[in-house]
């Protein structure tokens, strides 16, 4: 493998799953291919289907800037926010030392981090957890029961998430999503995809009052072992928070490029 071929294989995951995902929610997105850049853009209140990401491979300083003023524009001319994901192994070791100030220059806001990972993992055994049961989403009601867990993990106020993911068909049908539930309650979620040949973790999340018990862990065992199944696929791959960095490498993924999310400074 190149040096860049970890990072390559992580955005165009990045990029195949979001264009399915994003036009799910709205038939005319914005899934446009740049030259060095891609958007996914739903326009949506749920600013995670909100995005555009740089895709030259070894890209240098003074291209990483045009791309980051480029990507701004972009940004800066739809109705709702969302979030630049930049690949830090994407980019050469002079525009590694340059783009955070380049992202600042061109009015883009630091967000959080990431890591990509990605493992030759699959088939992953049908977890049992003492506490839990796991169900496949497969109505609305389910359905919001699992936006709702990740507008809590991740700060959305709740009719964001709802807006994001309630009347799919596809996260009821096409993606494997399931809840772990402990009783009645929804405590955790995780689904995955097919995605060019590999299967893509997505949206894991757990309700920040359960949290530090292994729910998460188990329940993206849990959509892994059931995409997994329903594919035959044996890579996985899926893009980590801070939070979820530490769990996923238990399960047998290996981290690659630092990711960065930013958006548009107000």
């Amino acid at each position: 493998m190149t040096d860049f071929a970890e990072a390559v294989e992580s955005v165009e995951q990045l990029v195949t799953a979001w264009r399915t995902m994003v036009l799910d929610r709205d038939a005319d997105a914005d899934v446009r291919d740049l030259p060095g850049i891609a958007v996914r853009w739903a326009d949506s209140r749920f600013s995670f289907w909100n995005c555009v990401a740089l895709t030259d491979v070894g890209v240098g300083a003074d291209l990483v800037r045009q791309r980051l003023n480029q990507a701004a524009d972009i940004m800066r001319a739809k109705k709702h926010p969302g979030y630049l994901w930049l690949f830090e192994d994407l980019l050469d070791d002079e525009a590694r030392s340059v783009f955070g100030t380049a992202a600042e220059q061109a009015g883009l806001r630091y967000a959080f981090p990431g890591t990509g990972m990605a493992g030759d993992l699959l088939p992953v055994p049908d977890p049992v957890h003492p506490d839990l049961t796991f169900v496949r989403v497969s109505d609305d009601e389910q359905l919001r029961a699992y936006a709702d867990l990740n507008s809590r993990a991740y700060g959305f106020p709740l009719e964001d998430g709802r807006e994001g993911l309630v009347g799919s068909a596809l996260w009821k049908s096409g993606i494997h999503a399931y809840l772990a539930l402990r009783g009645n309650t929804p405590v955790a979620c995780a689904a995955t995809l097919a995605a060019d040949g590999r299967l893509f973790v997505a949206f894991v999340a757990t309700d920040p009052r359960w949290q530090r018990r292994g729910y998460g862990e188990a329940v993206t065992r849990k959509a892994l072992h059931e995409g997994g199944r329903a594919t035959g696929l044996t890579r996985a791959t899926l893009h980590a928070t801070a939070a979820g960095a530490p769990v996923y490498p238990r399960i047998g993924f290996e981290p690659n490029s630092p990711i960065h999310f930013y958006n548009v400074a107000e």
